[in-house]
């Protein structure tokens, strides 16, 4: 079984790396900036309206954005989520069906959130457009069916995020760095969503969803005086209102550097974050120096961040850092997934790059490629109506000098080594910071424990919500007289036993899921004498093949055929069988190297090779297996989760896959098939 998993996973890995980071071009001379400003008006319930005509094209773009200061939504986090959701679900003068034709018929796009709407398509039809977006965003319609249908969206989506460590890591980061209290640092859970009302959304909307704090962005081939009238007849009923401005206490930085660990015994590598908040406004004198400094520390592939983890160790394939700005509290981060067995070393190569920033002077090389990518990407995009509007509305919302745009190269210029030097050690805080990472402790930890003491970073230990608990257990006692061939014979007596299972001379599966959002079915054929077939296809499509036969095998991908070399080939075909841990049984290398806990069960741990087994101890079920890979020069580990077994025909197969390929994803097998199903040609 786990063949086809491990082929899938090489084919999404290759697929989403193909996009490499490229060095910068050498800059030229520094052209003079003219930024165009928008025609501006106010209605008189507060909306600013911002207009940029460009004729260009014949099309139109309007951007509704409400700058409300952030809110906490504690035992009803989520409630936002759903207004979200249920924003353009028809309107109390049109249908939710009548509506989507009508913007499909008219090419458009339109969509709504709790914080706005935006809506783009045909100049000719600029003021339905509106038309739709404003009745959309100001009359919308909160029934209590689609409230219960949004909800189980939502709960699917943290059900599927369960497992992810990624998601996990994501989550516990912003609780430790900013409080469960904080807006930043609260999260969705079960409880929350399901304590969300109707009544809750729609004071959810009307309290947050007005004009006061509010800008309308229309860019494209328009004129003002046309517009003027269309935004007044559609916005001008909007009622006037301010939404409340809650204040909350900044979080505080730890007092001292240290690691903030969190088991997963899933994680296939760890997520390691350096994480401290900081107060940084587009309009500090400290801002280019900051965004400067980020970009030399951890911007880009030519970040030193990601020249010394891939590049120099191969650790990762990105390592990178951001600085948040704005007129609220936000976060220096600087991190990178790597393998478990370098955690420890990553660690230490992040607290060297970030004290390094702080106390050497940067190269004149290094900050002169800085400059030139921020001053190439401000000229490229500075011809853009788009960008025009977008940063009249940072005029507008950051509280910026008027001349904030057509100075920004001369600012960026003006930054020097000791600028970016003092910009690090204020705003990238290596005696403060909270290195979270997310792995799995038992592989993680005895390495991490002894870099801890030298490096003076104490650990302390949370769960996946942020809690602080127990250190995690790291090795259990393997009982006398348990081996690797007691744990597979156990595994066979517990799917069926050795008669049945030896009976078996053919089996197919079929599973089927979704990979980002696209329904996908995989389909995979074994037969007892080394030979297998497996193809997963989208939407009716084949996106991977890949067939074992007797004495050749190939692997078809994107529509490129490639033969299997002969040690390829042999290894493909030890495990090409129903059930191979009927060979394994009598496998003198496989050795039983542990016990651990994965997912609240202690499983026995097996290596054989680069594959390692897990097996419950209670049930005898295998419940994973990982394998060690190498894709595109980067050393790996990819891990399948088996769950839900159910019997057919005597024998117990799992019928829950659970992958990780850089991405989760989830098969649901269909469809099981003993001995039939299989011809001679699937093999060829």
């Amino acid at each position: 079984m786990k063949k086809y998993i491990y082929i899938a996973a090489s084919l999404f890995l290759t697929i989403t790396m193909q996009a490499q980071d490229r060095t910068q071009p050498k800059p030229g001379p520094s052209p003079t900036i003219n930024v165009g400003k928008p025609s501006s008006f106010v209605l008189k319930n507060g909306l600013k309206v911002l207009v940029v005509e460009n004729h260009k094209l014949p099309r139109v773009s309007f951007n509704l954005t409400i700058d409300n200061a952030p809110y906490a939504e504690g035992d009803k986090k989520g409630v936002a989520d759903l207004t979200s959701a249920l924003i353009g679900n028809g309107t109390k003068n049109i249908s939710k069906d009548a509506f989507n034709e009508e913007i499909d018929f008219l090419g458009a796009n339109i969509n709504f959130n709790a914080n706005g709407a935006s809506a783009s398509g045909l100049s000719k039809y600029a003021g339905r457009i509106m038309e739709l977006m404003a009745d959309g965003a100001l009359n919308p319609v909160f029934t209590q069916a689609e409230l219960d249908k949004e909800r189980e969206k939502l709960l699917e989506g943290l059900k599927s995020n369960e497992k992810s460590v990624t998601a996990v890591a994501q989550r516990v980061e912003d609780v430790l760095a900013f409080g469960k209290n904080h807006p930043n640092g609260e999260y969705l859970s079960e409880a929350t969503i399901k304590n969300v009302t109707l009544n809750d959304v729609i004071l959810n909307y009307n309290t947050y969803f007005v004009p006061g704090n509010a800008y309308l962005v229309i860019v494209g081939d328009v004129k003002l005086k046309d517009v003027q009238k269309m935004v007044e007849k559609q916005f001008g009923p909007w009622k006037k209102a301010v939404a409340p401005a809650l204040t909350y206490t900044d979080p505080k930085n730890v007092q001292y550097s240290q690691i903030n660990f969190i088991d997963m015994p899933n994680a296939v590598q760890s997520e390691i974050a350096l994480v401290n908040t900081v107060n940084l406004k587009m309009t500090d004198k400290e801002y280019f120096a900051g965004i400067l400094a980020n970009q030399i520390l951890g911007g880009g592939g030519e970040g030193r961040l990601f020249l010394n983890l891939r590049e120099k160790h191969g650790w990762t394939y990105g390592a990178y850092s951001s600085l948040g700005s704005g007129k609220y509290v936000e976060k220096f981060r600087s991190g990178a997934s790597v393998r478990n067995a370098v955690t420890d070393s990553a660690v230490v190569e992040f607290m060297n790059e970030l004290r390094r920033i702080r106390t050497e002077l940067v190269s004149a090389e290094d900050l002169k490629n800085a400059k030139a990518k921020y001053i190439g990407n401000f000229v490229m995009q500075i011809q853009k109506p788009a960008t025009i509007a977008r940063y009249a509305l940072n005029t507008e919302t950051q509280g910026l000098p008027a001349d904030f745009y057509e100075n920004y190269i001369k600012n960026i210029n003006a930054v020097t080594a000791e600028d970016i030097k003092a910009a690090a050690n204020k705003y990238f805080l290596a005696e403060n910071t909270r290195v979270v990472i997310v792995g799995k402790a038992s592989e993680v930890l005895p390495n991490l424990e002894k870099m801890s003491a030298k490096q003076k970073l104490p650990i302390m230990y949370f769960d996946k919500f942020g809690n602080p608990t127990e250190k995690p257990k790291v090795s259990i006692p393997i009982p006398a007289g348990v081996t690797a061939k007691t744990v597979f014979n156990n595994y066979i007596n517990a799917i069926g036993g050795e008669k049945a299972v030896k009976a078996v001379k053919s089996v197919v599966t079929v599973s089927s899921g979704t990979v980002q959002g696209t329904p996908v079915e995989l389909t995979t054929k074994t037969t007892a004498d080394n030979k297998m077939a497996v193809e997963m296809k989208a939407m009716g499509m084949s996106m991977m093949k890949q067939v074992i036969g007797d004495k050749s095998g190939y692997r078809v991908a994107q529509g490129q055929r490639k033969d299997l070399t002969a040690e390829e080939l042999k290894e493909q075909k030890a495990s090409a069988v129903p059930f191979e841990e009927l060979t394994l049984a009598n496998n003198a290398s496989a050795k039983l190297e542990a016990i651990e806990t994965m997912n609240g069960n202690d499983v026995y741990v097996i290596k054989e090779g680069k594959t390692t087994y897990y097996y419950d101890v209670k049930t005898g079920l295998k419940a994973a297996e990982s394998k060690e890979m190498e894709q595109m020069g980067q050393k790996m580990t990819q891990t399948t989760y088996y769950s839900d077994y159910k019997e057919v025909k005597g024998i117990k197969f799992p019928h829950t896959t659970d992958m990780n390929v850089g991405i989760e994803i989830k098969l649901m097998t269909t469809e099981v098939k003993i001995n039939e199903g299989v011809v001679a040609e699937d093999f060829k």
